[in-house]
This record gives C-alpha cells, structure tokens and sequence, in this order.
C-alpha cells in the first residue's frame, strides 16, 4: 500500500510490535484478566448502583440508552466495521509470525479493525462521562482507568494493533456524544 495510508499502517505495525513486546510474567495474567469480561462482573454491578444512586426517578431512561449503546457500539465494531475493513489482527498477520506476544496462544477472530473492546469501553465513558461530570468523579475516574486498561491489554494480548484500540476509542467516543444529545434532548421533552 502506497502513501500516507501505507505510512500509518506500518507506523501502527511498528508501534504494536514495540508495545507488545513489553511484557512479563507478571502482567501477563493482569492483562489477560483485564480483557475478560466476567471480572468485570462486580465493577458492573457498582456501575449500575451509581447509576441508580446518580439519577434515581430518571434511571429507566439511563439504562435503557445504556443497553441500546452498548448492543450499538458491539454490532457497530464487531460486525460491521470489521467485516468491511477486513483488516487482519496482528497475531494472524503472516508478516507478524514469531515476533507477536500472545498470552495463552489466545488470538480471536480473524478481523481486528476496530477493537470492539475499545468502542464499548470507551462509548460508556463517553456517554456517562457527559450525563454525570461532575456529580462524580470517582465514578469518572474509575471509568477512564478501566477504559485505558482494557483498551490496552488488548495491544498487549497481541490482538489488535494501537490504531485499532484509537479508532475503536474514537468511535466509543462519537457514540457515547450522540446517546448522551439523545439523553438530554429526552428529558427536555419530558421536563
């Protein structure tokens, strides 16, 4: 590939290759457990309380944009980016044989572009970052940490590339705005 998409792609391979290859038995299992979503489990079920606890009367509303942005970000950058870009994940790059990192020979499916993880991640950041400011920074803070690890164990696993984890960030990001204009354009309406 010629010119500046060929420039990024191989600043995004050489990045990825840089990236990844700063582990250690220690971090490991951190990272492999940051990417699963069943740990997450307890962190969810706060999110949910203060959730309850943020908007109390106004909650349905909330959680019912929180579904439909999750279920529109996962489709969003699960099946259909992916299956248009058909960009490789590192670890299936014949070009990246031998030099990719994987913790447990785990690799996913074959399309990396964009990390689903990433846009999900980052779509409830968004959305929540803007419906709560600040009425709760720990709340805030608490998401960037956790879409920040996330995004990057998945660098770190080997299966995405950092333009992968950016742009599904940026794209979390769009839709977390539009949920959120959706939001307060609802209860505007209702007040």
């Amino acid at each position: 590939m010629n010119g500046i998409m060929g420039w990024l792609l191989e600043v995004d391979s050489k990045l990825f290759l840089l990236l990844n290859a700063m582990h250690n038995s220690f971090f490991d299992p951190v990272m492999y457990w940051a990417s699963n979503r069943w740990i997450w489990i307890p962190f969810y079920a706060w999110l949910l309380y203060r959730i309850y606890k943020l908007f109390g009367k106004k909650v349905f509303t909330v959680m019912v944009l929180f579904t439909l942005l999750v279920v529109s970000s996962d489709q969003l950058s699960s099946h259909i980016i992916k299956d248009i870009v058909k960009r490789p994940r590192p670890c299936h790059e014949a070009a990246l044989v031998g030099k990719v990192h994987l913790v447990g020979e785990y690799c996913g499916g074959q399309y990396g572009f964009v990390s689903s993880h990433a846009t999900n991640c980052f779509a409830l950041l968004s959305f929540l970052f803007l419906l709560v400011r600040s009425r709760d920074k720990l709340l805030i803070r608490l998401l960037i940490t956790w879409a920040i690890l996330v995004s990057y164990s998945r660098i770190y696993l080997g299966v995405h590339y950092p333009g992968d984890v950016i742009c599904g960030a940026i794209l979390g990001m769009i839709l977390g705005k539009i949920f959120s204009i959706i939001y307060f354009r609802f209860e505007k309406r209702a007040a």
